[in-house]
C-alpha cells in the first residue's frame, strides 16, 4: 500500500504542475529571451506534432500536459485502437508511452495504429497483468475488476520473473523481458514506480550496450517510459546511464537512436542533469541526429537541444557541433520544424557564438521570413533572435534592414503575442536610436 501511496503521490504532484512551464516569466532581458523561448517551445512544440509522445510535469523532471489516452478495445474485431505504440512525447520526441495525451495540437497527427488484442494490451483500468499469449511467451493484459493491493502484489512478482530474465544469458529470454518491461512500462505510473523499485533500472541501462538491436532497442525505449517518473529521472541519471544513452546514440537502429534522444531530452527537465547530458558528450550525436536522423529523428534530436540549450554553458557545445547549419535548413517550411528550429536558434543567439553562427549559416534572411510568415510562437523567437543579433552587431543590423525587415516587425508589434509585440518594439526603436545616431554624427 505504501508503494501505491508513493505512486499516485508521484502521478498527483505531475498533474499538479501541468501548467507551470506556461506561467513561469523571468526578470533580465536575456533570462527572459530564454525561458520565454522555453515556454514557447514547450507549449507550442512539444504539444504540437503527434499524439505519442511523452507527459507528465516539467519542474521536477517531468514533461507537460498530462492527460488520459482514449484506448480503447475492439471487442468485434479483437484488436486495440491507440493513437499509437509510442510515448505521447512531448511535440516530438520518442517514446512510446500511451497513457498521456497532448492537450494542444495544431499539426498533422499521426496515423492511428492497430495493436493485436492477443499478446498484446487492452487498458481498460489502471492495472494490468500478464496472461501466456498462444507463443508461450507471458503477455500483459489489464483487469479493472483487481483489487490495488493484489494488483501490485502481482505486478511485482510479474516484474522480478523479468528481471531474472534480464539478468540471464539467454538472447531471446533478454529479447523477452526488455519487451514486456518496455510494454508493462508503457501504461501507468504505478507500473514505472513498481519496476524502478523491483531493480530493472540498473539492468536495463546494463543492456544498452548490448550487441544485440531489438534488446538495445527495448531496454532504451523501456527506460524512456520509465523516464515519465520524477523519482524514475533520478534513478536512471544515478544509474549512470547517460554515458550508455550517448553510446546508444551513436551506435543504435534508428527507432534506438530516436528514443534515446527521446530520453536525454526527459532526463534534461531535471535543471542538473543539463550540464552531465551536456558534459557527456552528447550533443554531437544529437547534432548528427538532427542533420542525418529520419524527420522523427531530427525532431526528437531538437527537442533534446532545445532542453540542453537552455543551460548556458551547453549553447557553445552547440554551435561547435554545427548545429546552426541543421536548424536554419530545418527552417525550410517543406520540412516542417521551424518552430521548433526558431526556439532553439533564439536561445543560441544570446551567446556571441552563436550570433556569428547564425550570421555565417545565412541565418537572418531565414529569420525574417519567420518574422513575416511564421506562426504566432516562431515570430516571437525569430524577433526575440533579431533583436539579440542587431543590438550586438552593427554588421548583422545593416544586414536586418537590407532584408526589409521593417514592414513585417511593424506588423508585429501591432499584432503578435506580448512578448513578441515586446521584442518587435525594442528591435524598431534600436532602428530609429541607430538612424538618428548616425545623422547626428554627418
Amino acid at each position: 500500500m505504501q508503494m501505491a501511496l508513493l505512486a499516485r503521490l508521484s502521478l498527483a504532484s505531475s498533474e499538479a504542475r501541468e501548467s507551470s512551464l506556461e506561467e513561469r516569466h523571468a526578470g533580465s532581458d536575456e533570462q527572459t529571451s530564454e525561458q520565454s523561448t522555453e515556454e514557447a517551445f514547450q507549449a507550442s512544440h512539444f504539444d504540437s506534432d503527434s499524439q505519442v509522445r511523452l507527459g507528465s510535469s516539467s519542474v521536477n523532471g517531468s514533461l507537460p500536459n498530462t492527460g488520459q489516452l482514449g484506448g480503447k478495445c475492439d471487442t468485434d474485431n479483437g484488436m486495440m485502437r491507440v493513437p499509437s505504440d509510442r510515448t505521447n512525447y512531448s511535440g516530438d520526441a520518442s517514446g512510446e508511452v500511451a497513457d498521456r495525451e497532448l492537450s494542444v495540437s495544431s499539426a498533422p497527427q499521426r496515423e492511428n495504429v492497430i495493436l493485436p488484442r492477443l499478446g498484446d494490451v487492452c487498458m481498460e483500468g489502471p492495472f494490468v497483468r500478464r496472461q501466456t499469449s498462444d507463443r508461450g511467451f507471458p503477455r500483459i493484459i489489464s483487469s479493472s475488476s483487481m483489487d490495488a493491493r493484489g494488483d501490485f502484489s502481482a505486478i511485482e512478482n510479474q516484474v522480478r520473473e523479468l528481471i531474472n530474465d534480464l539478468g540471464s544469458d539467454s538472447i531471446e529470454g533478454q529479447r523477452s523481458a526488455t519487451s514486456e518491461i518496455r510494454l508493462l512500462a508503457k501504461h501507468n505510473m504505478e507500473n514505472r514506480i513498481v519496476i524502478a523499485n523491483c531493480g530493472a533500472i540498473n539492468l536495463l541501462v546494463g543492456l544498452l550496450h548490448s550487441p544485440d538491436a531489438k534488446i538495445q532497442e527495448n531496454a532504451v525505449t523501456a527506460l524512456l517510459n520509465l523516464s515519465l517518473s520524477d523519482i524514475n529521472k533520478i534513478a536512471i541519471v544515478n544509474a549512470d546511464a547517460v554515458d550508455p544513452l550517448v553510446h546508444v546514440l551513436e551506435t543504435g537502429n534508428p527507432e534506438a537512436k530516436e528514443n534515446s534522444a527521446a530520453t536525454l531530452f526527459s532526463l534534461s527537465f531535471i535543471e542538473d542533469n543539463r550540464a552531465r547530458i551536456g558534459q557527456s558528450g552528447a550533443v554531437k550525436p544529437l547534432v548528427d541526429l538532427l542533420g542525418n536522423g529520419s524527420p522523427r529523428g531530427k525532431k526528437d534530436a531538437v527537442t533534446a537541444l532545445f532542453n540542453l540549450s537552455i543551460l548556458n554553458e551547453n549553447k557553445g557545445r552547440i554551435v561547435q557541433a554545427d548545429a546552426l547549419r541543421h536548424l536554419v535548413e530545418l527552417m525550410d517550411p517543406a520540412a516542417g520544424m521551424v518552430d521548433k528550429a526558431v526556439a532553439v536558434l533564439a536561445n543560441l543567439a544570446t551567446i556571441q557564438e552563436g550570433r556569428t553562427a547564425i550570421g555565417q549559416a545565412r541565418g537572418i534572411p531565414a529569420l525574417v521570413e519567420v518574422v513575416e510568415l511564421g506562426s504566432a510562437k516562431a515570430k516571437e523567437n525569430a524577433a526575440a533572435a533579431l533583436l539579440q543579433l542587431c543590438t550586438n552587431s552593427n554588421r548583422f543590423c545593416n544586414i536586418v534592414l537590407q532584408e526589409d525587415a521593417v514592414p513585417p516587425l511593424v506588423a508585429l508589434s501591432q499584432s503578435g503575442t506580448p512578448r513578441a509585440r515586446e521584442k518587435a518594439r525594442a528591435l524598431l526603436s534600436y532602428f530609429r536610436s541607430q538612424r538618428h545616431g548616425n545623422s547626428g554624427r554627418r
